[in-house]
């Protein structure tokens, strides 16, 4: 399949990403890169400097909305890019109008609470759309130990254990592994299904 193939099949996807700090800000761009057709991004958060060492951002967008600000980086990358925008939490009441329409569901939260409600929410009223999760990629080395888990339409990217605390933070490295192992995974689930 040349680059061209690729991108022709893709723009016919939506994939929603909630969550776009280190893992989905990243997770987006990769796939914008990549060709996917529309994203649908929802965060509640602003910009902040302690975010730059980890999340695509930059210092002149500090105090602004993540997603507005994701939603500019992206259109730098590509103007025609299709991005919906939610600024907004995501709860168990609300969720299901954001994606709804969604091929693929990217959990990029930062809490494990968040995680559990998204990805329960998701397989029980969304059995049929995978969801593709981060979990355990805090620190640094330890390259080896992230992977890939699957069980039916449930992905999780990460190591599994690597707990953000303040002596083991999130940095760029491991962060951005998961998070391209994140849009890996999308891509490797749409175009096998597209050219089965």
């Amino acid at each position: 399949m040349t680059v061209e193939e690729i991108k022709e099949n893709l723009r016919f996807y939506t994939v929603g990403i909630a969550g776009v700090g280190g893992l989905g800000s990243n997770c987006a761009i990769a796939l914008a890169r990549s060709g996917i057709g529309k994203l649908i991004i929802a965060d509640y958060d602003v910009v902040s400097e302690s975010n730059l060492n980890r999340q695509y951002y930059f210092f002149d967008q500090i105090g602004q909305i993540k997603v507005f600000a994701l939603k500019e980086n992206i259109q730098r990358i590509n103007p025609e890019m299709n991005i919906e925008t939610h600024n907004l939490k995501i709860d168990e009441l609300n969720f299901s109008h954001i994606f709804s329409a969604c091929d693929i569901i990217v959990e990029a939260f930062d809490k494990a609470s968040e995680k559990k409600m998204l990805i329960e929410c998701v397989l029980s009223e969304f059995p049929e759309i995978p969801i593709i999760s981060g979990v355990g990629m805090a620190g640094f080395g330890k390259s080896n130990s992230i992977k890939l888990y699957n069980s039916d339409n449930l992905y999780i990217c990460g190591d599994g254990i690597s707990e953000v605390s303040e002596d083991n933070p999130p940095l760029a490295g491991r962060v951005g592994i998961v998070a391209n192992m994140q849009a890996n995974t999308v891509l490797e689930i749409l175009l096998n299904n597209h050219f089965k």
